[in-house]
């Protein structure tokens, strides 16, 4: 059950339902932000004059268009894609590009919606956008995946570029997808623009520290939360859901400070070890020969892998939802709970009910919402764009040290204006609140556009 609204945001909210019919997780996003903002109105009446609420729930462009493509056989295949530029107040759009086929209209606005705030908690340049496709990497040829790519490419081209929007990578787009999309760019502008997509190869214009820069950041957060609370990751046993990109790394980041992981999972199940996660078997199974983490079991006697298994219940100190959109809900949430869990840090985006929330709050844990504790990816995006105009190369330990200073900043920020609205320690209100201000302040700036 979420919260209520304050009354001058109860129609808002309405409005947006009205506006968009069927689009869930869009209403979730919207309303999770929404019922942060009442004391924002008190203290900036004019955003409610101006409705700048209203206008940030509107998107400034949303485009949909088809993708037709040969797989080898050379059947024809159509999918839908999207791209969402939800809003430009701040830079130009910022956001990845998602191919799953969960992938639909309401998925794309959740996401972009929310890339607007985390966004701005960065501090960086950059407005808020998303988009993807219906399109399933999973089983296909590099062959199929590169004639899928050519063809989106082929019409996203003309909505797209380093001053406009600047889309990157996330759930089924990685370092092999961006450069079939960048080749095609490439081909039909006749432009090398390197700032026009992030994610991509650190030989051809991409940054180190990029692949690391989400699992990393969330845990550079954790490590923020537990700080400010007299603690550390040091001895902490760790629960990761998820083994692709940003759970990997998370996982290393965690080790780095001291902890023991313990568990972690995909979609088929998920793989206990008591004796503490072996990364680089991890690495080897889902990087390089892209299996289900069921191999795991083969090569390490000391696990067991559970078919279908619940991750929450493994019981843990930390648990870092690090998979897809409301994996951890409220039944889940009160296992971690019964069984000692002291912090939870969201490293997808949105992978917390808004009941699960709720039970968080009221225990008092530690709790970093995805927008802040996730936003080092798009942050070290940020700081690839700015490689890219630059035409440098930054070192590893420099990016990774500037994305430590950024993550730092996002804690303290959202820590700070907690406080200053009377939720101490709520990093939701926090993180909801300061992102929200930094945007209806350019907003502002920019007069009725």
């Amino acid at each position: 059950m979420a919260a209520r609204l304050d009354e001058k945001l109860e129609p808002i909210f309405q409005d947006v339902l009205r506006r968009n019919p069927g689009e869930v997780e869009f209403h979730q996003a919207v309303h999770e932000v929404l019922e942060t903002l009442g004391p924002v109105l008190v203290k900036y009446p004019e955003y409610a004059e101006q409705k700048i609420i209203q206008r940030i729930c509107e998107p400034e462009r949303q485009i949909i268009f088809r993708v037709p493509w040969q797989d080898d056989k050379g059947e024809t295949h159509i999918n839908r894609a999207f791209r969402v530029e939800f809003n430009s107040a701040l830079g130009p759009y910022k956001g990845g590009m998602r191919f799953h086929p969960s992938v639909y209209l309401g998925i794309v606005k959740f996401l972009g919606f929310e890339q607007i705030f985390k966004n701005s908690l960065t501090g960086m340049p950059i407005g808020g956008g998303k988009g993807g496709s219906d399109f399933d990497p999973k089983g296909k040829s590099d062959s199929e995946i590169m004639r899928f790519c050519q063809s989106l490419m082929t019409e996203l081209y003309r909505h797209i570029g380093e001053y406009t929007d600047v889309p990157a990578g996330d759930i089924g787009v990685g370092s092999r997808e961006i450069g079939y999309l960048f080749g095609q760019y490439k081909r039909i502008t006749n432009r090398y623009e390197s700032g026009v997509l992030t994610g991509k190869g650190v030989h051809w214009g991409g940054s180190l520290a990029r692949t690391e820069a989400t699992g990393y950041g969330t845990v550079f957060f954790v490590q923020e939360m537990l700080k400010a609370r007299g603690d550390s990751l040091d001895g902490k046993t760790v629960i990761v859901s998820g083994s692709g990109n940003v759970a990997i790394y998370a996982m290393e980041k965690a080790m780095q400070f001291g902890a023991k992981i313990i568990a972690c999972s995909d979609s088929s199940g998920i793989v206990v070890d008591q004796d503490g996660i072996d990364l680089d078997l991890v690495k080897r199974i889902k990087e390089v020969e892209r299996r289900r983490i069921s191999a795991y079991v083969e090569e390490r006697k000391s696990a067991k892998y559970i078919e279908d298994g619940n991750i929450w219940s493994v019981p843990c100190d930390v648990a870092l939802p690090c998979a897809t959109q409301n994996e951890l809900n409220g039944k889940d949430v009160k296992i971690l709970l019964d069984n000692g869990c002291i912090a939870i840090a969201e490293g997808a985006n949105m992978p917390t009910t808004p009941e699960g929330i709720q039970l968080i709050q009221a225990a008092g844990i530690a709790y970093g919402p995805g927008k802040a504790a996730n936003a080092g990816g798009v942050a070290t995006s940020a700081l690839e764009m700015q490689q890219n105009a630059s035409r440098d190369a930054w070192s590893f330990e420099h990016t990774e040290s500037r994305l430590e200073e950024i993550m730092i900043n996002i804690h303290r920020n959202c820590y700070e204006t907690a406080e200053e609205f009377g939720a101490p320690s709520n990093y939701v209100v926090g993180a909801n609140i300061a992102g929200f201000i930094k945007v209806a302040k350019a907003m502002d700036a920019l007069g009725l556009v």
